[in-house]
């Protein structure tokens, strides 16, 4: 009958050092995986918010395209001659601008035109 008191009393005890592994690996998981997610999720966004008349731009599908107008979100796409699609903005995933979106989209293991042309 007095044992149980102590038991209670002596897990008590260690309540908050045993918290601790757990706060270190949420601090972990957030600085490690959350904080560069969110971070590129901000990027992409502000990609897709520069995209304007002119660009050359590669779709999720890998679709390379120039963008010919852009209204209300809706994006229209030249993929070659007299063909033209129409994409949302979130279907974008690079946008090759120039010499800088070039250099860009070639980091990323992306070349500026279509492969075998």
């Amino acid at each position: 009958m007095f044992e149980l008191p102590y038991i209670a009393q002596k897990s008590r005890s260690q309540g908050p050092g045993m918290w601790l592994p757990f706060i270190i690996i949420g601090v972990l998981f957030y600085v490690l995986l959350l904080r560069p997610q969110q971070r590129q999720r901000k990027e992409q966004q502000a990609m897709l918010g520069r995209i304007r008349t002119g660009d050359k731009v590669i779709t999720v599908g890998g679709i390379y395209g120039l963008v010919t107008n852009v209204k209300n979100g809706i994006l229209v796409l030249k993929i070659a001659e007299g063909v033209k699609i129409e994409v949302t903005r979130d279907a974008i995933r690079t946008v090759i601008t120039g010499r800088e979106g070039s250099q860009a989209g070639e980091s990323q293991g992306v070349s500026g035109s279509p492969p075998g042309r």
